[in-house]
């Protein structure tokens, strides 16, 4: 078991928020406003946050399960874990996972911020995150009272042992996409090492120019999951942001330590939304459709961004343009929102992102026309 922090390691009652950084989309208050003020109106590329309806078949089975006075089951239904199984197998060659071994989770980002902490890491443990990475996983560290380390090669965690090892593939905000030795490599060496990776996975279905893979894919870790957690959300491809449905899976034994203490701690998926990823997961025709529309609106958006004097590197995955002019990002934040474009700065996601910004994908067809026709 991970050690514990010691006594008056933790902040002052009420200080929590002071030892977390600014929630970074507040920075963009003023770039916000001007792009704004376009004639056309704004543009809006900052937040991956889903735009298109929710599919009939998902609505219909939350409606449906919607009479459910009694609390819902924190592991999850039977269906539920059944569903699970069955798309990780059928969508991404996932085989081997038990029932057991799937925990729902509200939203991918509820279970990340507080994996630390589940986990029952502290001040003496280490949290290895990537050099550019999603946010949370970084706050989800400061909220356990851990140190956290940015690193994408192994060489830059050196002779230390962490507590937890995050993967984001493919990445936000990059899209870069980590190749089975890549993984096999990381696997390998957190089990020399007893260490947890935690495989953040929540854009796997959207591959572009690369195949991803799983940590739980077979030619990764040999359908042995000891040691690996994969998290997944329905947030981006089945249009589920709003519902918080998630899952994680992987390692049975951990699965069952997270259950117990998520049972004390109350953090139950509802049972509507439980019904709802059932729906979700057991049918790909609305994950296909979702799909289509983002790598539509990708074709659209990448020749106009490259037209516009940007290069995008990686981006070979997931739903955002890693873009640079090579200038500050702050400086191509304001460029973009003077045409009504709003994007993310590249240093939301670490000190290596201060000369790109991410731009989503997550737009209506006829708003990213405009990006376009602006950009042109």
């Amino acid at each position: 078991m991970p050690h514990q922090p010691e006594a008056g390691a933790r902040p002052p009652h009420g200080k929590v928020s002071a030892s977390l950084p600014e929630f970074p989309w507040d920075t963009l208050t003023d770039a916000k406003a001007v792009a704004a003020a376009h004639p056309g109106g704004i543009v809006d590329l900052s937040v991956g946050t889903p735009v298109d309806p929710v599919a009939p078949v998902i609505r219909e089975a939350l409606a449906a399960a919607g009479s459910a006075p009694g609390y819902p089951a924190t592991a999850g239904t039977q269906r539920l874990r059944e569903s699970a199984v069955a798309a990780l197998a059928r969508r991404f060659g996932v085989t081997g996972v038990a029932e057991a071994a799937v925990l729902p989770v509200i939203g991918s980002k509820e279970l990340i911020a507080w994996l630390p902490t589940l986990l029952g890491l502290g001040a003496a443990d280490v949290v290895v995150v990537p050099e550019l990475a999603y946010p949370t996983y970084d706050v989800g560290a400061r909220l356990a009272g851990a140190q956290v380390l940015r690193a994408d090669s192994l060489t830059q965690v050196g002779p230390r042992s962490p507590a937890l090892f995050y993967l984001n593939s493919p990445s936000n905000p990059t899209g870069r996409v980590l190749g089975a030795e890549h993984l096999r490599k990381v696997v390998g060496w957190a089990r020399e090492r007893g260490v947890l990776v935690a495989s953040d996975e929540c854009y796997l279905g959207l591959g572009w120019e690369a195949q991803p893979l799983s940590v739980l894919h077979p030619s990764v870790c040999d359908g042995d999951h000891t040691g690996l957690l994969a998290i997944h959300s329905l947030s981006k491809t089945s249009s589920l942001a709003g519902y918080r449905a998630g899952f994680v899976a992987g390692d049975a034994a951990l699965i069952a330590e997270l259950l117990a203490v998520r049972k004390h701690a109350g953090m139950m998926v509802p049972t509507p939304v439980q019904a709802a990823m059932v729906a979700a997961l057991d049918d790909d025709a609305h994950e296909q459709l979702q799909r289509a529309r983002y790598e539509r609106r990708r074709a659209a958006l990448l020749p106009a961004l490259r037209a516009a004097g940007f290069v995008v590197d990686h981006s070979e995955a997931g739903l955002y343009l890693w873009a640079t002019r090579d200038e500050p990002c702050q400086d191509s934040v304001a460029w973009l929102a003077a045409r009504g474009v709003l994007v993310a700065p590249g240093d939301f996601y670490g000190p290596g992102g201060a000369r790109h910004v991410r731009v989503a994908l997550t737009a209506t067809d006829e708003r990213i026309a405009a990006a376009v026709q602006r950009l042109s």
